[in-house]
């Protein structure tokens, strides 16, 4: 396992687009999403243990804010040959067990994880109403022990969003396991 952290982008970039299948083998594309007031875009997988260490964290995070028009997304772009963990049929098991409650789609080709700049699991995105970016960063302050939590740089980035208000500037660096890119 590797340690990597995400790479800087520009605020108020454009989401890029992307239709992709989710676990449950539905299509989901970007515009599914208009007029949520903002939409969290998660680089995730099931192997990582940077992503196992804050899952039901994201899962919170869901619960605390879909009732305020905030709509989150997971999205694997691992090569599933590779890492049998991330296999689709995986994926679909740990998001039922776990009730995620928002889709899990699956990137296969790798493009949009290639199109939004990630580089690592967890790689955390937020985009406003008009999918401008607004925040790219870590969900919080403690990624191995939620206990130990004092800031909560996500969930206060969706509290700016949410009051008319910019994210705070400071937006450290996700940081995780290397997406796993196919050969």
């Amino acid at each position: 396992m590797v340690l990597l952290k995400s790479e800087a982008i520009q605020m108020g970039s454009s989401a890029p687009n992307f239709k992709l299948k989710d676990v449950e083998d539905h299509w989901v594309q970007l515009n599914d999403f208009k007029g949520k007031k903002a939409l969290v875009v998660l680089f995730i997988c099931n192997h990582c243990p940077y992503v196992q260490a804050i899952e039901d964290r994201l899962i919170q995070l869901r619960r605390d804010y879909e009732s305020k028009g905030v709509q989150l997304i997971g999205i694997c772009s691992n090569d599933a040959s590779n890492y049998p963990e991330d296999a689709p049929p995986k994926l679909l098991k740990r998001w039922q067990e776990k009730h995620y409650g928002f889709p899990y789609l699956i990137d296969e080709t790798q493009e949009v994880a290639k199109a939004y700049g990630a580089v690592c699991t967890p790689d955390l995105y937020v985009y406003d109403q008009d999918f401008k970016l607004a925040y790219h960063g870590c969900l919080d302050d403690s990624w191995q022990k939620p206990e130990e939590v004092k800031k909560r740089h996500l969930a206060e980035a969706l509290d700016a969003l949410l009051a008319g208000a910019k994210p705070a500037s400071e937006q450290p660096a996700s940081m995780g396991c290397s997406i796993k890119w196919k050969a």
